[in-house]
Order: C-alpha cells, then sequence, then structure tokens
C-alpha cells in the first residue's frame, strides 16, 4: 500500500484542498483561515524533500499512513489481542475504503489521526507501566494532534471518561501523570490559541461556528451512518454492528477495548448530535477509524469459529484493497465521457492545459493578474507554473493575507478574473470594476471526457479596495 501511494501521488494532480494548503506552505505559521498548521508544516517539509510537486505535497501524508497502520497493530496488542488479531487490524485499517483509496492525500486528517493514534498508545502504556514519561509523550502526542484539527480537542474527555469507568481510573485520577499530560497538551495548543488572539480569532470563528444549531434535520443523520458503512468498508461495518448488537461478555477481553470505546466516544457523539441539525462531512470520523479497525478485529476473532463469519472475514480485505485499487487506477487513467454518469475525479482533471489556455487568453488582453470566486479554483491556478501572474481569490479575503501566490495582485491594472459561470457574473462583478468585458468561455477535463465550462471576464478600475474588502 506505501508504494501504491507513493506511485499514486507522484501521478494525481492536486486536490482544490491539496492546492491550497500546499499555498500555506509557502508561508509557514502558527495558524490558518480554515485549520490549525499542522498540514502546512508537513506540505512544507515534504516539499523541502522531494521537491514542490504533487508527490512532495503528499510524502508525509502517505508515511502518515503507513506509521498508523503499524500503530493500529501495536495497539491492539496493547487491549491484549494476539498477534493473528492484530496483523488482522492492521490489514483491515488499509482495507478501510477511505484509507485504501484516500491514504494518499494531503488533508489535514493525515496528521491528526496519526498523532490521536500515538496518543491513544502512548495513554495505555502510561496506564500499564505508570511511569510519567508516557503520560508527557500523550500529552505531547494530543497538542500535536489539535494542532492538526481541532477535533483533537475529544481526546481528553474520552481519556477521562475511560480513567473513571474502570476500577483503577481514580488512583491514576489522583496521580500527576495525566494531569502532566493535560499541561503539557494545553501548551503545545496554545501556538495556535495565540496566533487567533492575533488574527481576528479567524479559525475559531470558521470551525467552532458549525456548533450553532439552527434546524433540525435527521436526514443527515441517515446520511452519516449509511456513509460510513460505505467508507469503513461494509464488511468491516458488519462486523463493527455486531459489536455493537452482541457485545463481548464481562470479561477480560471487554475491558480491554474499554479504552478504545471510551477515547473515542466523545467524538463519536459529537458527530451524531451534529448529523441532527447539519451534514457531517465523510473524512470527519477519520482519527477514530484506526480504533474502529481493532474493535471490528476482535469481533472478528470473537465470531471466527462460524463458516459464514469466517468468510467475511476473509473477504474484508480483499474487497477493501480490490476497490481501493480500482479507484486509484481510474483516477489515474484518462476516462470517456460516461453518458451521464458523473466523473468523480473530474475535479482533478485537464488544470494544466486549461492554465495553458488561460495563460495564451490573458497575453492578448494585458491581464496583470487572475483572480477567482472559489479559493479551491484559485489554488489549483496557482499550482501551475505556465501561469505568471499573481493568482487570488476576490471574495473571502480573510484566507490569503499572507498567501497571494506569485506576490500581491495590483489591482490598479487589468486582470482576468475565472470561475464556474454560477460564480461569477457580469452583473456581481460590475458592482466592483468600472470595466467588466466577457471573453467567452474556457473549458477543462480530460481530453476524451466531459468538459467544465468556465466564464472569463477581463475587469479593471476597481470600485472599492479589493485587496481589503474582496467583491
Amino acid at each position: 500500500m506505501l508504494v501504491a501511494r507513493l506511485i499514486a501521488a507522484g501521478h494525481v494532480h492536486l486536490t482544490e484542498d491539496e492546492a491550497y494548503y500546499r499555498l500555506w506552505s509557502m508561508a509557514p505559521a502558527l495558524g490558518y483561515y480554515d485549520h490549525p498548521p499542522m498540514i502546512a508544516w508537513w506540505i512544507w517539509l515534504g516539499r523541502h524533500i522531494a521537491g514542490d510537486s504533487a508527490l512532495g505535497v503528499r510524502l508525509l501524508p502517505i508515511l502518515a499512513s503507513a506509521a498508523t497502520c503499524f500503530l493500529v497493530f501495536d495497539l491492539a496488542r496493547l487491549v491484549g489481542a494476539d498477534r493473528t488479531t492484530a496483523v488482522r487490524a492492521g490489514v483491515w485499517f488499509n482495507a478501510m475504503l477511505l484509507v485504501a483509496a484516500g491514504g494518499f492525500l494531503a488533508v489535514p486528517d493525515a496528521p491528526a489521526g496519526l498523532f490521536w493514534t500515538v496518543t491513544l498508545t502512548c495513554v495505555l502504556r502510561a496506564a500499564r507501566d505508570g511511569t510519567w514519561r508516557w503520560w508527557a509523550a500523550a500529552g505531547l502526542t494530543a497538542g500535536l494532534a489539535a494542532l492538526s484539527k481541532y477535533s483533537a480537542l475529544f481526546l481528553a474527555p474520552g481519556v477521562l471518561l475511560w480513567l473513571a469507568v474502570i476500577p483503577s481510573g481514580s488512583g491514576r485520577l489522583r496521580s500527576p501523570g495525566p494531569w502532566l499530560a493535560c499541561l503539557i497538551a494545553v501548551g503545545v495548543f496554545s501556538l495556535n490559541v495565540l496566533w487567533n488572539a492575533n488574527h481576528q480569532w479567524l479559525t475559531f470563528h470558521k470551525q467552532f461556528g458549525r456548533i450553532a444549531v439552527h434546524s433540525f434535520e435527521p436526514r443527515y443523520l441517515i446520511e452519516l451512518i449509511v456513509g460510513q458503512a460505505v467508507l469503513l468498508n461494509p464488511i468491516i461495518a458488519i462486523f463493527l454492528a455486531a459489536a455493537v448488537v452482541k457485545p463481548a461478555g464481562a470479561d477480560e477481553r471487554s475491558v480491554k477495548l474499554s479504552p478504545l470505546i471510551a477515547v473515542s466516544a466523545p467524538f463519536a457523539l459529537y458527530l451524531l448530535i451534529h448529523s441532527l441539525h447539519d451534514r457531517v462531512q465523510a473524512h470527519w470520523p477519520a482519527p477514530i477509524y484506526p480504533a474502529l479497525a481493532v474493535i471490528a478485529a476482535v469481533t472478528a476473532e470473537r465470531l471466527i469459529e462460524r463458516p459464514v463469519w469466517r468468510r467475511l472475514a476473509f473477504a474484508a480485505p480483499v474487497f477493501g484493497l480490490t476497490m481501493g485499487a480500482i479507484a486509484l487506477i481510474y483516477i489515474l487513467i484518462s476516462v470517456r465521457d460516461l453518458g451521464g454518469i458523473p466523473d468523480v475525479a473530474a475535479p482533478i482533471r485537464g488544470w494544466s492545459t486549461f492554465a495553458t489556455d488561460l495563460d495564451r487568453l490573458r497575453g492578448p488582453s494585458g491581464g496583470a493578474w487572475i483572480g477567482a470566486a472559489s479559493y479551491g479554483v484559485a489554488a489549483e491556478l496557482a499550482d501551475e507554473p505556465q501561469l505568471n501572474a499573481p493568482i487570488t481569490q476576490l471574495t473571502e479575503r480573510d484566507r490569503w493575507t499572507t498567501l497571494d501566490p506569485g506576490g500581491a495582485p495590483d489591482f490598479s491594472k487589468p486582470g482576468l478574473v475565472v470561475d464556474l459561470p454560477r460564480r461569477v457574473t457580469l452583473s456581481a462583478l460590475s458592482r466592483c470594476f468600472a470595466q467588466v468585458e466577457p471573453l467567452g468561455y474556457l473549458s477543462r477535463g480530460a481530453p476524451r471526457g466531459r468538459q467544465t465550462a468556465y466564464a472569463v471576464f477581463r475587469v479593471a478600475s476597481p470600485k472599492r479596495d479589493i485587496a481589503r474588502m474582496g467583491c
């Protein structure tokens, strides 16, 4: 899987989010508009190791996927599983469809999942050995997880819940170890808190604003359950359902699974509550996938004596890894028009040709800069070296305080605005610029596949401070 991901990483165009995070890495900071800074730091390091390429952007997340696989094996052993079950857990983690098909992507879930799992292994070792060093390590990695994604803040209540339900937990809570871990985690995470304090709490407003409840929409709960059953791997999901419907008895095995269940529970509960009023994005539960892989593998060991369960256990990795391979191959190849069937890889196809066509149009039009309404389009264009002009997003200017690639655009000069027709219109641009000239449409897509049309406008003479207020 590591080799497959390295190959895929070097040949698959960056997604919009990855291209956006690449821009973050060009301006290292302690925080950004959308997320804490860890993914930007990882991309910065990967680009310095493997070059400013798709492979460089994705190098550390790919290595993190491999490391997490070994951590899953270690986690299973720490909760008392035998070697066979631990191997199954590691293989099943790779066979989860979200991991099998997306384990090479440079997204915040990669460092968040790695550090979440490391924290869990450190906590288990601290509880077993009783040494402050493991608690200190857990605090450090929990802080790094929180610098990756704010979902890691659920680690603290999860560990506290686990210590509250086990017989020896109260004694451990009276020892300095857990509180040392909390102190170190808070110290590490405070780097991002201080950055937010100096930047109008940008990331906090963006992320914690999701918590507000505006309506009751239980359909999102159904979407969450069905979607996760698919992304976990439908066969692995069956074993997880068996663990819920028919849990192990009150024996040593069930007690040993308690840290995985308890530490995951607060975050899982939040996702369920959130799904009652808003959509839970498919990748949000990713940090608890390693724990779910262990729970599923341990459940399989309990049920595998029955032929039907044994066949399912055999089929789980075969299905997951095969579907992951098919997904990667599909993304890598250029597909023809599928006749009404949406091409799920369409958002990453044809950007180089599109950028070349846009640059040809820019020259005669005298465009000194290129703008877009979407951060994704702006980021994808910034990843294309043939566009020798500053590129920016005209909306959501808070995203671009330090990120304008190619230098800050000179809005006193003419520029080109390009985006999907539903995002940029003549009337909207006319409110911001005195001169707006439609230049037609450019298409992007696979050479023989369905094309996506983008509207292009030449604009000049801004009516407002575009750099500060946007358009």
